[in-house]
């Protein structure tokens, strides 16, 4: 139960958050090369849109047998999996907690410490929880990297749990 967070406060539903399952999870990002590169905006419905027309298009001219390079893809994916660092925005979390109309700041409690954050800044948050990959359980469950990367030689670690205010 210790690698459980609670986002809660002014939220109409309170979330339980479980890092140890984020590994599976298609919104992670790479973490050694998510702050060296420009973050877009990315519309998800054309984003989708795009790998399923691929996805069709690869089925349509190769038939629906997996090639040698698909095969070689998902050997790579499953590689990245087993030894690459990784975070998850908090933004979709927040989205789903559905934030209360005059909450400002989200608070950070550590094991030591607690870090308000202005929610326009917070919005852009990611949730480290995989680091070589490995979960972090020395200082973990996360690491709470600013969106533009400003502490990322510093993150904040040991966190126990997010409060809206």
């Amino acid at each position: 139960m210790e690698n459980i967070i609670v986002l809660s406060g002014k939220v109409k539903y309170s979330i339980t958050l479980d890092p140890s399952v984020w590994i599976f999870d298609d919104r992670k990002v790479d973490l050694t090369t998510y702050f060296s590169n420009t973050v877009e905006a990315a519309n998800e419905l054309e984003e989708y849109t795009k790998s399923i027309s691929k996805h069709w298009d690869r089925e349509i001219i190769e038939g629906a047998v997996y090639p040698p390079t698909l095969k070689t893809e998902k050997k790579y994916e499953k590689e990245k999996v087993l030894t690459g660092s990784f975070g998850i925005p908090i933004l979709p979390f927040l989205k789903n907690a559905e934030l209360d109309e005059d909450a400002a700041v989200l608070t950070i409690k550590t094991a030591t410490t607690e870090h308000e954050i202005p929610l326009d800044k917070a919005k852009d948050i990611i949730l480290g929880f995989s680091d070589a990959g490995k979960p972090l359980s020395d200082d973990g469950p996360v690491h709470v990297y600013f969106g533009d990367g400003s502490n990322l030689s510093k993150p904040i670690k040991n966190v126990r749990e997010f409060t809206i205010k």
